[in-house]
C-alpha cells in the first residue's frame, strides 16, 4: 500500500464498519419500537428525535469539540453509541427507548462536527477529493450492505440479538481509530465550556460566515436545496404507493436498485475521481439529483419512478463528495467543529419546518402537488447555485491541489 494512503486507508475502513453499522441500527430500531408500540406514529416521533436534540446540543458541540483532543471524540462517541445500543436489546419500555436514542442522537451531535474536522487534519488537501470519493462508496455499498446484514441477522436470531452484534460494529471503528495519529491538545490551552465561552465561540462563526461570504453562501445554498430532498424523502412511502401506485414489493425493489446506482456511481466516482474538477462533481451532481426529483414528481409507473431514483442514487455521491471536499479546504481546521457545528443546527431547524412545511402543503395542493411544487423549485434553485459556482472569478475557492 502506498505509504502515504495508510492512514487514510484506515481511516476509511472504520468509516465504512460504522456505516454498515449504522443501517443494522436502522432496521433493528424502527422495528423494535414498531413491534414494542405497533404504532407508525412512534416510528416517526424516532425520526424528530435527531433534529430536536441538535437545537439542544449543536450551539456548544463546536465550541467543546475544537478545544479538545477530536480522535478521543470520535472513540467516546463510538462507545457511547455502542454501549447504548446494546442497552436497547434490554429496554421494553417506550420512555426507556426514548431516553437512550436522545443520549445517541447526542453522541452523532458531537461526532459529525469532530469527524469533519479530524479528517481535514489528518487527509492532506491533494487527497481529499479522492478521499471523500472512496468515503461516498463505502456509504453508499453500506446503504445495501447494512440493511441486508440487519435483515438476515433478525430473521436468524432477533432484534434483541442483533442489537448486540450491532453493538460490536462501533466498537471495531472505535478499535481502528487507535491506529490513527493523535491529536494532542495541551491542557493548559483548553477553556471552561462556559456559557461566556460559548457566546464567544459563537460571534467568532458569524464573523467568519461574514468575512467568508462566497464559501458561507454556497454551504448554506447547498443545506438549503437538500432540505428539499428531505422534505420530499419524509413522503417516499406515501407517493410511491398512493399516488403511483407500488405494491410493498416494488418498492423494496426501488430501493435496491437506487442502492445499486449509488453504488455504481461512487464506484466510478472513486476511480476517476482525480480527473473531475471540484466543481465539476457540485455542478453535474446537483443538477442532475434535481432532474432526477422532477422525474420522480411526475412519475406514473415503476419503470418512470426508477429512471428518476436510479439518476438520484448515482449523482447523489458526486454532489457530498464535491461540497464536502469544497468545505474542508475552505474552512480553517482551527474552528471547523464550531463552523460544522452551526451548519448542523441550521440543518436541524430547516428539517423540523420541512416536516410540517410538506404536511401542511400536502392538505392545500395534495400530495402530488407538493411534490411537483418542491421538485421544480429544486430544480430552480439548482441551476442558479450552479451559476454562482462556475463563476469564473469564484476558480480559487475549488482548487483541490
Amino acid at each position: 500500500m502506498n505509504k502515504k494512503w495508510r492512514h487514510p486507508a484506515i481511516l476509511l475502513l472504520s468509516v465504512g464498519v460504522a456505516n454498515v453499522g449504522d443501517f443494522i441500527y436502522l432496521v433493528a430500531i424502527n422495528l423494535l419500537i414498531y413491534q414494542l408500540t405497533g404504532s407508525a406514529t412512534a416510528v416517526a416521533l424516532m425520526w424528530l428525535i435527531g433534529p430536536l436534540t441538535n437545537l439542544f446540543a449543536k450551539f456548544w458541540t463546536g465550541s467543546f469539540i475544537d478545544y479538545r483532543n477530536k480522535r478521543r471524540i470520535i472513540i467516546a462517541t463510538y462507545l457511547i453509541r455502542a454501549f447504548s445500543i446494546v442497552l436497547l436489546a434490554f429496554s421494553e419500555s417506550l420512555i426507556l427507548i426514548f431516553s437512550v436514542l436522545i443520549v445517541i442522537s447526542v453522541a452523532k451531535a458531537f461526532f459529525n462536527p469532530a469527524s469533519m474536522t479530524y479528517i481535514t487534519m489528518l487527509i492532506p488537501k491533494e487527497l481529499r477529493k479522492r478521499f471523500n470519493s472512496i468515503r461516498a462508496f463505502a456509504t453508499s455499498g453500506a446503504f445495501i450492505i447494512g440493511p441486508a446484514i440487519g435483515g438476515a441477522l433478525i430473521t436468524v436470531t432477533s432484534v434483541s440479538t442483533t442489537l448486540w452484534i450491532n453493538g460490536l460494529f462501533f466498537i471495531l471503528s472505535a478499535g481502528l481509530l487507535l491506529f490513527l495519529p493523535n491529536d494532542p491538545v495541551e491542557k493548559s490551552t483548553i477553556p471552561k465550556l462556559t456559557l461566556a465561552q460559548v457566546k464567544s465561540d459563537f460571534s467568532i462563526v458569524l464573523r467568519f460566515m461574514q468575512k467568508h461570504r462566497y464559501v458561507t453562501f454556497i454551504y448554506t445554498g447547498f443545506i438549503v436545496v437538500m432540505i428539499f430532498t428531505f422534505a420530499m424523502d419524509v413522503q417516499e412511502v406515501v407517493f410511491t404507493q398512493q399516488i403511483v401506485g407500488l405494491t410493498e414489493l416494488e418498492y423494496t425493489l426501488l430501493v435496491s436498485i437506487t442502492g445499486i446506482g449509488s453504488v455504481v456511481g461512487a464506484l466510478l466516482l472513486s476511480l476517476f475521481a482525480n480527473k473531475l474538477s471540484i466543481r465539476a462533481m457540485v455542478v453535474t451532481g446537483l443538477i442532475s439529483m434535481s432532474v432526477g426529483y422532477v422525474i420522480y414528481a411526475f412519475s406514473w409507473s415503476f419503470a418512470s419512478i426508477v429512471v428518476g431514483f436510479v439518476i438520484i442514487g448515482f449523482f447523489n455521491v458526486y454532489l457530498n463528495a464535491g461540497i464536502t471536499t469544497f468545505y474542508q479546504n475552505n474552512v480553517q481546521v482551527e474552528m471547523m467543529g464550531r463552523v460544522t457545528s452551526i451548519y448542523d443546527l441550521v440543518q436541524s431547524v430547516l428539517q423540523i419546518i420541512a416536516i410540517l412545511a410538506v404536511g401542511l402543503l400536502a392538505d392545500l395542493l395534495s400530495l402530488r402537488g407538493t411534490i411537483v411544487t418542491l421538485s421544480l423549485t429544486m430544480l430552480v434553485m439548482a441551476l442558479f447555485y450552479a451559476r454562482m459556482v462556475l463563476m469564473n472569478e469564484k476558480k480559487r475557492y475549488y482548487q483541490d491541489g
